[in-house]
Parts: structure tokens; C-alpha cells; sequence
């Protein structure tokens, strides 16, 4: 390492410290601050954001350009992209979430004991959450936004990839928490692309309480192999959509085919198809056609491929694998049981589905399935905490410590208990 190296290093930990200590004042301040002014700040900053769009969107076409020119996929260049209505829809997702109950303050029990102590259990914000993300610009909203009405600062670190955009939406987010009188240490972004800015938060003990990624499978794996802060998270989007013997033809292959391609950069989109060999003869060719025809490479077993011409081989990997792209492996199970087994010995305890009119097929696979979200005659890519009525999410946790599948302001707080006496000391 050379004198310059050492010098830059220095200056990043001491830049990082700076933002910590600052978040730590911000998280004082909301602490302090009331659901009427968080409201402010956050019904502000949508209309900041609604009028700094052409800014954004300006931003925003730098990082196209370049993640272009770095040879980007469709599905990464998707993540990445706005336009006019997903700029909307952040501003949207801001005035949502000051629709939602403000869950400070909460008191979860109260209970009175027998020598006269009254003891409450009471909702708290955790304090400073670190967030690191890639591609998807939009997360800087949602994210500041919920740690916000959480009571919560947040240190944002955005991917390299949407630098500027994520600036940007920064900036509009700041004018909201000017217009209610909030430090803007409540919500910062990492000033620099440097990777290393990753690595020093990940040590930064004492300044954030929470970590959540929000990315790749590399990026989750590195910040949980490295993070001496507890983490939220989840590794993999491996989601499943089984067809059951008792399903609706036309309702599965719009819930299939609406899973995999609505979005298939998404963690909730749907990674493999299975089908009860059941209804090979009358289900298998039409839906796995349907996918196909939407744009879907299809990946099958000896069955599927021999059954659906066009279909390619399976290897192994691929049931294990999340694509984030347009491709879906497909292969053919006996019955719910069959489904259960394929979703516990490959799946990743995200989101899974199952189509069927049969209400004890359905009970089986919703009770068995230990999955954060499992659903019946419904899409994956409602794995959304806007979809769930929670204003938007900070991700999907796959944990099953604190906090399990979206994680929105309530999953955003812990709780400590209030006792209060009448003079009782303990014999």
C-alpha cells in the first residue's frame, strides 16, 4: 500500500466516522420529533421529488448511458431505470407511508404485577441503520423514507451504478426534512463509489445498530460474512409457483407466467415452475408455451423437455439458482407433497405459491411450505410491503430473528420495557 493509498483510507474512516456520529444526532432528533413532523418531512420531500423529476430523471440517464456502455442486462438495466411514472410512484410511496400509523411510542403489552408494579412493553426505533444497496434508485427513497417515520437515521450507500440518480433523489429527500425543522444527518448518502466505504461501515460498532443489504447474493454474502453489526437479510429470491392437480388451467398460467415476467429482475419473481404430473397431459405444454411466448427461456426435467418442444435441459444447478432474468426451470412433481419436498430441498425461504381450487391442498402447502410469504391462487411478485399495505419495504428478510419477509416501519423498531413503582424495593 503506498503513502496515497494510506492517505485515501484515512480519509474515508475518518468521512465514515463523520456520517456515524452525525447519524447518531439525527436519531436523537427523531427520537425527540413527533409523528406530525415526520409527516411534514416526508409529505414535503414527495413534493420535492415531484418537482426535482427532471433532475432526477437527468441523473438518472447518466447512469444508463454508463451502465449501458458497461454492457448491463436487460434486467439490470430495468432495476436501474426511472421515467416519469416511477419517479411518481416515490413520491407516491413517500405520501403512503406518512398514511401509515407511526408505530413509536406503541405500547405492545401492560400488565400490572402482583406487588404493584405496572410494567409496559413499548415500541422504540432501533437508532441508525446502515443500508446498502445496488442498482435500484428507488430503494433511496423508500428506505429514508421508513427508517424516517421509524424514528430512525439512515447512512444510505447506493450501488456505483445509480450514483448520481440516488444524489439526486438525496437532495429532494433533504428539502423535506428542511421544511420540518429535521437535521438532514437524518438521512445521508455515502458521498463516494469507493467499495472500501462498504467495508467501514460494516466495523462501525457503537454508531449503526442495523445493517440491511439489499442486492446480489454476492453483495449479502460479503456483508454477512464481514458485518460486526447485526444484519437483515436475505441471500437468494428462489421462488416457486406449483400448479396443483386441482387448478385452474387458465388462472395458472396467468399467475405463472405474471410471476416470472412481470418483473423478472425482482426477488419475488417466480424461479421455477412446478407442476403435478397429475395434470401433465392437460396443464404442463400450455402454460410452459404461454411462458415462452412471453419472451421466457424455459429449463426443464427429462419430462418437461420431452413433453414441451423447445424446452432446454435442467442441469442440476438450476434449481438452485436465482436467474433475475427472463428464464424459469420447470419440472413436474407427484402432488402437493412433491412440491413441499422440491421447495424445502432447493428453496430459499422467500416467497412461494400455490395454484388450486382444493382448500386442503392449499392448507397443506400454506402450513408446511417455511417460507416468509406463502401464498394461494396469487402471483409471487406480490411480495411487496407496498403491496401488503406496509407504504413500501427496506427488502425481504428471510431471517427468522426480528424480522421475517417485508420489513416496513414496524419491523424497523424493537422495544424496551417501562416500569414504573410506587417506592417497591425487592426482598
Amino acid at each position: 500500500m503506498t503513502a496515497a493509498d494510506i492517505s485515501r483510507s484515512d480519509e474515508l474512516h475518518a468521512e465514515m466516522q463523520r456520517l456515524g456520529a452525525a447519524a447518531r444526532d439525527g436519531a436523537h432528533a427523531l427520537a425527540r420529533a413527533g409523528t406530525e413532523t415526520k409527516n411534514r418531512a416526508l409529505l414535503a420531500a414527495a413534493e420535492a421529488i415531484r418537482d426535482d423529476a427532471g433532475a432526477i430523471l437527468e441523473a438518472n440517464a447518466k447512469d444508463m448511458e454508463a451502465a449501458k456502455q458497461a454492457g448491463g442486462t436487460p434486467a439490470f438495466l430495468d432495476r436501474l431505470a426511472l421515467d416519469a411514472g416511477r419517479v411518481e410512484a416515490m413520491a407516491k410511496g413517500l405520501e403512503d407511508i406518512a398514511g401509515l400509523d407511526d408505530p413509536v411510542g406503541d405500547v405492545i403489552a401492560d400488565w400490572t404485577r402482583p406487588n404493584g408494579l405496572r410494567i409496559t412493553r413499548v415500541r422504540v426505533p432501533l437508532g441508525v441503520i446502515g443500508v446498502i444497496y445496488e442498482s435500484r434508485p428507488n430503494v433511496t427513497a423508500d428506505a429514508a423514507a421508513l427508517c424516517l417515520k421509524s424514528g430512525n437515521a439512515v447512512i444510505l450507500r447506493g450501488g456505483s451504478e445509480s450514483f448520481h440518480s440516488s444524489r439526486a433523489i438525496a437532495a429532494a429527500l433533504h428539502k423535506g426534512l428542511n421544511a420540518a425543522n429535521l437535521p438532514q444527518s437524518c438521512i445521508q448518502l455515502v458521498p463516494t463509489t469507493d467499495r472500501a466505504a462498504v467495508g467501514e461501515m460494516l466495523t462501525m460498532t457503537g454508531l449503526i445498530d442495523i445493517i440491511v443489504p439489499r442486492g446480489g447474493k454476492s453483495l449479502i454474502e460479503r456483508v454477512s460474512a464481514e458485518s460486526r453489526i447485526p444484519v437483515i437479510k436475505h441471500l437468494d429470491g428462489i421462488c416457486h409457483v406449483y400448479v396443483d392437480g386441482g387448478a385452474d388451467l387458465d388462472m395458472a398460467r396467468d399467475i405463472a407466467v405474471n410471476a416470472k415476467m412481470r418483473r423478472p429482475g425482482i426477488c419475488g419473481a417466480a424461479e421455477t415452475l412446478l407442476v403435478d404430473r397429475a395434470v401433465k397431459s392437460s396443464h404442463l405444454a400450455p402454460i410452459v408455451t404461454a411462458l415462452m411466448e412471453a419472451g421466457c427461456e424455459v429449463r426443464g426435467d427429462a419430462e418437461v423437455t420431452k413433453a414441451v418442444p423447445g424446452a432446454k435441459p435442467a442441469s442440476e444447478a438450476d434449481w438452485d439458482t436465482e436467474y433475475l432474468d427472463a428464464i424459469i426451470s420447470v419440472a413436474l412433481v407427484d402432488g402437493v407433497d412433491g412440491a413441499i419436498a422440491h421447495i424445502e430441498a432447493h428453496g430459499s425461504g422467500h416467497t412461494d405459491s400455490i395454484v388450486t381450487d382444493h382448500a386442503s391442498a392449499a392448507e397443506t402447502f400454506l402450513g408446511d411450505v417455511d417460507s416468509a410469504i406463502v401464498l394461494h391462487n396469487a402471483s409471487t411478485q406480490f411480495a411487496d410491503g407496498g403491496e401488503f399495505g406496509m407504504g413500501a419495504e427496506i427488502g425481504i428478510s428471510t431471517d427468522k430473528l426480528h424480522a421475517r419477509g417485508p420489513v416496513g416501519v414496524e419491523q424497523l423498531t424493537s422495544y424496551k420495557y417501562v416500569v414504573h413503582g410506587a417506592g417497591q424495593t425487592r426482598p
